[in-house]
């Protein structure tokens, strides 16, 4: 399904200390622990910057991260949590980066709902977060498992409010000329119609 983009709109970048999410289920193969580990590298290179995840346990997947994990996580300070939306178009507003560091994914709608609202976004080069994210342009697709690189590409958008605001507006251009519901729609009534 395509997105809303008459609800995902676009917002000012919030200002104040850049704030960089992983939004999703709280599971290992979406990149939950090369997150935390370069939050950990960011925030110890004393880079004024928050790093949260959005979302929760899956207690019925066992690539489920485990809530106790989160908490130490969080009391250790490297991270904050925040529960699973159903109003995402608002977290997108007070967020700068949205990172999704992700094994692999169908086609990730986080990332085309961030772009929608203007959010440069951070993906490891697999399928699915490749058919969305174009390196350089919406956003930089890094190595699959290359921490350094997702470190250095995360740096360089929470330095660079400037880029951060160019990556965003072109994330929206694709989110409105590629990936809006009425395109998306369109395509699948036109399958239907040819095989009708």
């Amino acid at each position: 399904a395509g997105v809303e983009i008459e609800k995902f709109v676009p917002s000012q970048m919030p200002k104040g200390t850049p704030i960089v999410i992983l939004p999703g289920r709280m599971l290992w193969d979406k990149g939950v622990g090369e997150f935390i580990r370069v939050a950990q590298r960011i925030k110890d290179r004393k880079i004024d910057v928050r790093f949260v995840l959005v979302g929760d346990i899956d207690l019925h997947n066992p690539a489920s991260v485990s809530q106790a994990q989160i908490d130490k996580w969080v009391d250790y300070g490297m991270i904050e949590q925040w529960s699973r939306c159903d109003d995402m178009e608002k977290v997108y507003q007070h967020v700068s980066i949205v990172c999704l560091p992700s094994y692999s994914e169908g086609l990730p709608k986080v990332l085309i709902e961030a772009g929608s609202c203007s959010r440069p976004v951070v993906a490891f080069d697999v399928p699915g977060c490749r058919e969305v994210v174009q390196n350089a342009v919406n956003g930089f697709l890094v190595e699959f498992g290359n921490e350094h690189a997702l470190e250095t590409a995360l740096i360089n958008l929470i330095n660079d409010n400037k880029l951060c605001k160019e990556m965003g507006l072109k994330g929206r251009k694709i989110a409105e000329t590629e990936y809006s519901d009425v395109i998306i729609n369109a395509q699948t009534f036109n399958i239907w119609n040819e095989v009708i």
